[in-house]
């Protein structure tokens, strides 16, 4: 499209000149003109669909990926730019959407994005949450959770006029399906299917994020993951899922029908990707549905859906593969019982392992066993993962079924990672290598070349677009939540879900040490700025006890002249994709320090990768594979193998106590926990509750990892120095990040698990 006729559609679409328009008229405009020109891309094209069905799309605001997407993006800031307008400050108007909170709602995203990128017809499905997961905020130096509202008369959302009536054991609930366009690159747009209930009440919630667990006609869709610490919350939680995948189950059967399917055909009409094990009910529902409404027996019907449905296991803790009890399952859905009965019954007439039972011998129905009994492919999402759950976790399902088992490293959309998020190295990397990258990421691996790698200037240039983006972070922090920070010093940042296996605890420890060695009078030689965000789950008390001594360390810190020059720690509010898209151009060194074998991938590592920060890990997750790209002088691995993590679990031999006493180092950091400086400001309650859980749990083993972990992390400060030779480590770094495009992971799954027509 002309620049001309651009600018007329703009006004147009704004009603008045652009200049004579506040940032709020512009943006309501501009979401207008995004959606009619996605519109003008969508296509029914594609006999077979599929349905990527998620309790998380954490889909971050869209203005400015839709725009990206429809190859209008600089256009539009340069003829906001000519009128006095700016589009990061339209981009402000914009709420993020509160429909995921880490990994899995983003990589969720990422894959819709590459999906109408590639041509592929697939839409996802999932719940429209009113409040999201909680807004953070920080109230006497602890996390306080409030509603986090995004559904304003302007947004992406638009009612379909698709409703259907899911039954409960006592009530009926009608639904409303709201889609939000999914644009790709240059290519087709697909559809997020959000199902809401009419009956949703936002005035139930009164006091913070509680409210009554029980009315569930008007809190199914309030928030993502409600409070499950008690029977109530659990039971709200079978409610949500189920009201999600009885939709999306209706959904597909009705598309697939309109299609001219006999639903005895439906895998050629269907395909089915479950994201992790909480859309798992999607296999029950669909046999009821197909047996009861279709007619269908139930032989035929299970045979149906299990050449229908796949699944991704995202996890290897035990915890997260979720397993509900009978009766909260009969308490919510009676309906489901027989067929999951009958499905078990199958299992064990087929099978004598106990261990592979759906229904187990405490009544628990374990929602992953369906999924792997009944699905034709379950993938894990790195290397390493795979191997673990093929070798220990559910090596019993490997030895049963290993042809379904398969590896699908996971991927990030590059284009919003870097083209928006970090205009000025893309324009960079433009100037170098020419375009072909935003469409082929691969195309980065022509930045390892030497004439870009012994070239001064463009490692100048490097350095100095890190810095530019430090400034620009310093200066955000600031204006948006006071906090200061120095863009001359090293930004070692670490964002992501707070979970004491992410291990945020080692962190504080070594800063602990850190600012105890300032005292000493060793002073770093260039200031250190230890950034975090991070979200606890409300009902998890270690990880908001860790959030505490964060914050306690961050103000004694503050207020501490001789050592604040030299050492610095900021906890972000509210982590979100937009703060994310902020954090990462401006990182330095990038904490990746999850305990080995238990983070299934992580993709945090991977935007950080592109983006020019240098990474700071174990060898856990994609940080294997991040390892072998790089080669071993490109980034910093420390601590004990997943081999020695797993069998020291498998013995039960580790004692925290015995690395505590040893080494006078831990020993002095995690007193200091509980030690005078730190109780002036903090609560006794959560600091020695966090102490005591070190000291005599531990369990994911902070102890063992903490000397290889402050040495790995000292060499990187020290290798900082060297400024060149740091410029030629980020580069590297960017150069191997096409590996992880989600495009490249999609292109994988759809080779080997979906088969649809279109790009290969």
């Amino acid at each position: 499209m002309e620049r001309s006729e651009l600018e007329k559609r703009m006004e147009q679409a704004c009603h008045k000149p652009i200049k004579d328009c506040t940032n709020k008229e512009l943006y309501t405009g501009l979401l207008s003109l995004a959606e009619n020109m996605a519109q003008g891309r969508e296509s029914g094209k594609g006999k077979k669909k599929l349905y990527y069905i998620s309790a998380e799309f954490l889909i971050g605001k869209l203005l400015s990926n839709n725009l990206i997407n429809l190859g209008i993006y600089q256009d539009v800031k340069e003829i906001l730019k000519d009128n006095g307008k700016s589009l990061s400050e339209v981009e402000e108007v914009e709420p993020e959407p509160s429909l995921g909170n880490g990994g899995l709602g983003r990589l969720a995203a990422c894959f819709l994005d590459s999906i109408a990128t590639l041509g592929l017809n697939g839409d996802g499905i999932g719940l429209n949450y009113h409040f999201g997961l909680f807004r953070q905020c920080f109230k006497d130096l602890k996390q306080d959770e409030q509603p986090d509202p995004w559904i304003t008369d302007h947004s992406w959302l638009r009612e379909t006029g698709v409703s259907y009536e899911v039954s409960f054991k006592r009530f009926t609930l009608q639904s409303v399906m709201y889609d939000i366009q999914v644009t790709g690159y240059g290519n087709r747009t697909n559809k997020l299917h959000l199902f809401d209930v009419k009956t949703v009440d936002e005035s139930l919630v009164q006091d913070g994020i509680s409210f009554d667990k029980t009315d569930i006609p008007k809190n199914l869709t309030l928030f993502l993951y409600p409070d499950d610490s008690d029977r109530e919350g659990q039971i709200l939680r079978i409610y949500q899922q189920y009201f999600m995948v009885s939709n999306g189950a209706r959904l597909i059967l009705d598309e697939a029908l309109e299609k001219g399917s006999t639903l005895y055909d439906l895998p050629e009409y269907a395909v089915i990707q479950i994201n992790d094990t909480h859309p798992t009910m999607i296999i029950p529902e669909l046999i009821r549905l197909l047996t009861q409404e279709h007619g269908m027996d139930m032989e035929d019907a299970i045979d149906v859906v299990s050449r229908t449905c796949a699944y991704t296991n995202h996890t290897i803790l035990a915890e997260a593969l979720e397993k509900w009890p009978v009766d909260y399952l009969k308490e919510a859905v009676p309906q489901l019982i027989p067929i999951i009965e009958v499905l078990d019954d199958k299992v064990r007439r087929k099978f004598d392992d106990e261990g592979v039972a759906i229904i187990d011998r405490d009544d628990r129905v374990h929602m992953a066993h369906i999924d792997i009994h009944y699905g034709f492919s379950i993938n894990g999402v790195a290397a390493l993962h795979t191997e673990i759950l093929k070798e220990t976790e559910l090596n019993r399902f490997y030895r049963l079924y290993p042809e379904k088992f398969n590896n699908k490293t996971n991927g990030i959309t590059f284009r919003r990672w870097l083209l928006y998020s970090n205009p000025k190295l893309a324009d960079f990397i433009t100037s170098l290598i020419g375009e072909g990258y935003k469409k082929d990421a691969g195309e980065l691996e022509k930045l390892g070349q030497p004439q870009f790698l012994e070239n001064p200037e463009v490692l100048k240039r490097l350095l100095e677009i890190k810095d530019e983006n430090k400034r620009d972070l310093a200066v955000y922090l600031k204006e948006a939540e006071g906090l200061s920070v120095d863009p001359d010093s090293i930004f070692d940042i670490q964002i992501k879900r707070l979970h004491e296996y992410k291990r945020q605890q080692m962190n504080v420890l070594y800063l602990i040490r850190k600012y105890l060695e300032i005292k000493e009078g060793k002073k770093p030689e260039t200031p250190i700025t230890a950034i975090f965000g991070a979200k606890a789950a409300p009902a998890y008390i270690i990880a908001k006890d860790i959030i505490h001594a964060i914050l306690c360390l961050a103000e004694i810190i503050k207020n501490d002249p001789e050592v604040r020059p030299h050492l610095n720690v900021v906890m972000a509010e509210n982590y979100n994709v937009s703060l994310a898209e902020k954090l990462i151009p401006a990182c330095d060194i990038s904490e990746q320090i999850s305990l080995a074998s238990k983070e299934a991938s992580g993709t945090g590592n991977m935007k950080f990768m592109l983006n020019g920060a240098i990474t700071l890990g174990t060898e856990d997750g994609a940080n294997v594979e991040i390892h072998q790209l790089v080669g071993d002088d490109n980034i910093y691995i420390f601590g004990d193998s997943s081999e020695t993590v797993i069998k020291r679990y498998q013995e039960g031999s580790y004692r925290p106590a015995e690395y505590y006493e040893k080494d006078p180092e831990l020993k002095r950091a995690v007193d200091f926990l509980v030690g005078d400086a730190m109780m002036a400001v903090g609560s006794k309650e959560n600091l020695e509750r966090l102490y005591h859980e070190l000291l005599n749990k531990d369990w994911f083993m902070t102890f063992p990892d903490f000397e290889a972990y402050c040495r790995a992390r000292e060499r990187a400060y020290k290798d900082y120095e060297k400024r060149e030779e740091w410029a030629k480590k980020m580069l590297i770094n960017i150069s191997k990040a096409g590996y992880f495009s989600s495009d490249r992971t999609i292109r994988e799954y759809n080779r080997d698990i979906w088969k649809l027509d279109g790009e290969q």
